[in-house]
């Protein structure tokens, strides 16, 4: 059984996030991207962990749940992220970590042992001040079935490996409890790839996941994480993240915000590492430092050259949001693109003949995709699916740029 599961998302009690992130309407457009397994999100809150209770319902002990009135196509398993604040070598770290959880009953329990360390009803992600060893020790106490992970681990801020307020290692952050983590989320500026170059991450599964605050679905499963499994069970989830036996979707790590350094506010950016790093990471309009590139840091902690591959790595295929795709084929561009009424009636007729985005994305032949959609935006689909395009790098929250390659009468270039 194939399953593809986007697993770290939040609820309408997390800030900026949309309402439409309740089951039955994550339900609905799961099945429009091709997801058949949801994380919760927030699932420690109290108001939305009760909510979640009057949603969904456990199927067949499996750890999983159901949201009532909808089918078993597409299922639940708990999950929360939760920010860390301690000191580490005289300074603040805030590190965020996600937690899959076996049951809401576990989650409730979880909640009542974190409290103490924080207002578990003040947002959805809440934050802790504790360490992140007494976190993955508290968290095991309540049930050593659940999983702990860092989140986005490269992103500058509140990551394990963020140039802001980041470790050099899995050890520096969990201290005795490194034992019990078995895998990191890679988040969007970064790849399996990048992390490959980082030997000592060799041990720890790579995921990806969408951190979504909204359904729409060029956020929902931007990236995602792919099991093959006999059974679909929380148990058999859990298993293959611990053995590493799962594979990647991703977006190209430079559509994510923060590839890149910049400074967004004085229109610096986006710089190449060698660039940065002869301003000295420093913005040369007006001397506030830099947002430091998921490149840059990787750069940093790397002690394997570029394009390494270890023996056992993982598979992963590189995805755009369908309606990035579009958008670009279209030669629209911006945000305002992709929620336009063309740019939806094209997704729409797309999805609906053709079945779902992933199949759209990966398998659609063009034959059939002529017959469902304009020339040039099955032509675009194709050009990614092959990897014919480029990203111009997103860098401090601006995200990276979609350009197509094209050939003409014998020359190879890139159209915006």
């Amino acid at each position: 059984m194939k399953v593809y599961a986007d697993l770290h998302l939040h609820s309408p009690f997390s800030r900026a996030t949309s309402e439409k992130m309740n089951p039955l309407d994550l339900v609905g457009f799961a099945k429009i991207k091709g997801l058949n397994l949801l994380g919760t999100g927030d699932a420690l809150h109290p108001a939305w962990l009760s909510q979640l209770s009057l949603a969904l319902e456990e199927v067949d002990g499996t750890g999983l749940y159901k949201a009532r009135g909808a089918d078993e196509n597409v299922l639940f398993l708990v999950e929360a992220e939760v920010e860390t604040v301690h000191l580490y070598e005289g300074r603040v770290k805030r590190i965020h970590h996600v937690i899959f959880m076996p049951s809401l009953e576990v989650a409730e329990q979880l909640g009542e042992a974190l409290s103490r360390y924080g207002d578990l009803e003040r947002d959805g992600r809440p934050t802790l001040t504790i360490k992140p060893s007494e976190l993955v020790e508290t968290i095991l106490g309540v049930d050593d079935r659940c999983l702990v992970f860092p989140a986005h681990a490269w992103t500058p801020w509140r990551s394990i490996f963020g140039s802001f307020s980041g470790v050099d290692s899995i050890e520096e952050c969990y201290e005795d409890m490194a034992k019990r983590i078995y895998a990191l989320e890679t988040g969007l500026s970064s790849d399996p790839a990048m992390n490959w170059r980082v030997s000592r991450l060799d041990r720890f599964t790579l995921l990806s996941f969408s951190d979504s605050h909204s359904p729409w679905p060029w956020r929902l499963g931007r990236e995602c994480t792919i099991f093959n499994l006999s059974k679909l069970s929380y148990k058999e989830l859990i298993e293959a993240i611990r053995t590493g036996k799962v594979a990647t979707l991703e977006v190209p790590p430079e559509y994510g915000k923060y590839h890149y350094s910049g400074h967004r506010e004085c229109g610096v950016g986006p710089l190449f590492p060698a660039e940065a790093s002869k301003l000295n990471y420093r913005c040369p309009v007006c001397s506030k430092p830099l947002t430091k590139g998921v490149e840059d840091r990787v750069e940093e902690l790397a002690d394997r050259p570029s394009g390494f591959k270890p023996e056992k790595n993982m598979n992963y295929v590189k995805v755009l949001p369908l309606h990035e795709v579009i958008s670009a084929a279209l030669k629209l561009g911006g945000m305002k693109s992709l929620q336009s009424k063309v740019v939806g009636e094209l997704y729409e007729n797309l999805v609906v003949k053709l079945g779902s985005e992933y199949n759209v994305l990966l398998h659609a032949s063009y034959e059939e995709l002529i017959q469902a959609a304009p020339r040039e935006v099955a032509i675009a689909i194709i050009m990614v699916r092959e990897g014919r395009y480029r990203i111009i790098p997103g860098y401090d929250g601006v995200y990276g740029k979609l350009e197509l390659k094209v050939v003409q009468k014998g020359l190879e270039g890139f159209l915006d």
